[in-house]
This record gives C-alpha cells, sequence and structure tokens, in this order.
C-alpha cells in the first residue's frame, strides 16, 4: 500500500488568541490553521454553504467544528449508517470544555474524484482538565453521490518505550528478594 503525504507533515497550529472551545464569532482566521479565513475556509462548509470535495477538507472542518463547538455540523458530517453512534451532549461538552492548540495532517490517502473511500491520519493537540492531550487517529470516510462522510476513527496506538527490560510476571524481582516478581513488587 502507497501512502500520499499530505503536503509533507504540515503542521497546523492554532494563533495565541484562539483556544478553549467557543464560538468564536471574532475569529477570522480558519482554526484548522490553513492560513485561510474562515469564510473562504471551513465556514462554508459548517454553514452548509457548500460539501467537502475530500476527505481531507472535511476533516479540516470537522477539527475547526469542534473548536468553534458547532455540534449539529459534527452530526451532519458522520456517515448515516455509524450516524446513531454520535452522541451530541458528550462531543458538545468535550468540545466546550478542551482548549484547542493546534491540528497536525499527517497524512491522506483516497479521496479522489473517482474515489469512494479516503483516509486521514491526523493529530489533534489540546488541553483537557489540565492534561496535554495529542490525539492522533486514523479516520475512514466514504462518500455517497457528491457527499463525503465521516465513518469511523482508529486511535493510533502509542508505543511505550522502557528505559530498562519488561520485567516477566514470573521472573526473579527486581528488588533483590529472590521472590517471583507477581509475589512481591508487581502490585506496588
Amino acid at each position: 500500500m502507497t501512502w500520499a503525504r499530505a503536503r509533507d507533515f504540515d503542521v497546523f497550529r492554532l494563533p495565541a488568541h484562539l483556544g478553549r472551545g467557543s464560538n468564536h464569532s471574532d475569529m477570522s482566521d480558519c482554526p484548522c490553521n490553513s492560513a485561510r479565513d474562515y469564510d473562504a475556509c471551513c465556514g462554508p462548509l459548517i454553514r452548509g454553504d457548500r460539501k467537502a470535495s475530500s476527505p481531507v477538507e472535511l476533516m479540516r472542518s470537522r477539527y475547526s467544528a469542534f473548536v468553534r463547538v458547532e455540534i449539529d455540523y459534527l452530526g451532519s458530517s458522520y456517515d448515516p449508517v455509524t450516524r446513531h453512534e454520535f452522541d451530541p451532549d458528550q462531543a458538545r461538552a468535550w468540545a466546550s470544555d478542551a482548549d484547542w492548540r493546534g491540528f497536525e495532517l499527517v497524512r491522506s490517502e483516497g479521496g479522489g474524484t473517482d474515489d469512494t473511500t479516503g483516509e486521514v491520519e491526523f493529530i489533534a493537540h489540546y488541553t483537557l482538565k489540565g492534561v496535554d492531550v495529542d490525539h492522533h487517529e486514523i479516520s475512514e470516510f466514504r462518500r455517497d453521490g457528491d457527499t463525503w462522510y465521516f465513518r469511523d476513527g482508529n486511535e493510533v496506538p502509542v508505543t511505550v518505550r522502557r528505559d530498562s527490560p519488561k520485567v516477566a510476571r514470573n521472573g526473579p524481582c527486581p528488588c533483590g528478594s529472590g521472590k517471583k516478581y507477581k509475589k512481591c513488587c508487581m502490585n506496588k
């Protein structure tokens, strides 16, 4: 499988005056930080003036909708087949409580004019309840006629790197007690 890079790992960071999820009605820069005005970028999609032309454009607009707490748009951009999984109250709470810090478009695959499916890998940076989160996801999109829909997203697992080798539960405890790890320090 060949992966197409989305503009060689563009990083989109929110300007300093943006952040906590709210309506940002005074904001002219688009939250997806495309260096375009909101009304020329994601605004027309979120307002329903036009449809996304690709999964990347839909993903950018969905990110902007989270930043601006445009929950109706998030629901309508879900694939009708999976829309029942969308919880608008949960989305509203999350979008409102998060301090949105930026959007990173990692790569995209498919989503061309002849494609009916596409994938977008991205990282959404936000702070929630004082914890910095880098939400890394691969989202799947489906086109029905001339409309792209968000179908599903799978979080990319974080690789844990240890400073020392992993201790086997039935191996000797590294504390030197002579007991098995599971009977000694495993649950401490």
